[in-house]
């Protein structure tokens, strides 16, 4: 477990820390969901020390797959990993009835832990949030994890909230893409019972000063190698170092985020000798065209990561 990185809430069971990418769905060139890719992509990351997995989060653009596609792209990954690695699988939906069946449907095949993000489009308020996630926590004996990107919902957590909600069972931890650094110190110093996850590649050496035991990283879909590198060093008492390469992955980040929305992960993937052909985004999502492309391709290259 971990030296110097924070440790999970205590009361995790799966203890997850470390480097937990939001793995890609692939596509094929209809937008058809690429499952076998998919799998691959998730093996990519475990295989270059990725501590968990994370299906059908943001980058897995979860919001544009129908219920069938998201529950096969649950059972393609944790049948590829197995037990060489956590998978926490996105369940979350606007509806309560449709969390609860994509959470039912994860533990049937095999996950290790749901992440349920708050509920989006309509307005959630207090009482509504706590009703939502009990009846998703009781409807399977996993450990969830709350997803907490108001951002992207339009809903936020206050921090009474979330009080209410760590007295839930096995409501277990939060991975918070809020980027209120404020908001989430004083989460994780009211409740070290919790494991916490940094949820924006902007603050990963941040986050584990503040105390999250682990980030979920889009750059680490595509260098899984750097990210790794940067918490094992933190964890290793050489924090100069993880600070090194907190900067280049600002660096990445920033290439990354060059052209439209989203397309840079799976655009980089393309440009790495690896082994991995991730595909197009699903519309209305594009991918970059051919000068974005080459800017891309020069950028990771003066980085020395192609």
């Amino acid at each position: 477990m971990a030296n110097n990185a924070p440790e999970p809430g205590a009361d995790d069971p799966l203890g997850v820390h470390g480097v937990v990418p939001p793995t890609i769905t692939a596509f094929d060139e209809d937008e058809s969901v690429d499952y076998e890719e998919t799998a691959a992509h998730a093996r990519f990351v475990v295989d270059r020390g990725a501590h968990g997995v994370f299906p059908l989060g943001t980058n897995g653009e979860f919001p544009l797959l129908t219920p069938d596609e998201r529950d096969g792209v649950v059972e393609a990954v944790v049948d590829e990993i197995g037990d060489d690695a956590p998978v926490i699988a996105g369940v979350g939906a606007p509806s309560t009835r449709q969390t609860v069946a994509h959470a039912e449907h994860a533990e049937s095949v095999g996950a290790d832990g749901v992440v349920v993000v708050t509920p989006y489009y309509y307005p959630v308020d207090h009482d509504a949030a706590l009703t939502h996630y009990r009846r998703v926590a009781e409807a399977v004996d996993l450990p969830v994890y709350v997803y907490h990107i108001p951002s992207k919902t339009g809903n936020s957590l206050s921090l009474d909230t979330l009080d209410a909600l760590a007295d839930i069972e096995n409501l277990v931890g939060l991975k918070d893409s809020s980027k209120d650094v404020p908001w989430l110190g004083q989460a994780i110093d009211a409740h070290p019972e919790l494991t916490f996850l940094a949820g924006s590649d902007s603050l990963l050496f941040p986050g584990l000063e503040v105390g999250c035991a682990g980030m979920v990283s889009a750059v680490a879909n595509v260098f899984p190698e750097l990210v790794v590198d940067l918490y094992e060093a933190y964890d290793g008492d050489d924090e100069e170092r993880a600070r090194e390469l907190q900067s280049e992955v600002y660096d990445v980040r920033s290439a990354l985020k060059r052209g439209p929305y989203m397309a840079g992960v799976k655009t980089a993937l393309g440009l790495r000798d690896v082994d991995l052909e991730p595909g197009p985004l699903r519309s209305p999502l594009r991918t970059m065209d051919d000068d974005d492309r080459e800017a891309l391709r020069a950028d990771l290259s003066e980085l020395g990561l192609l």
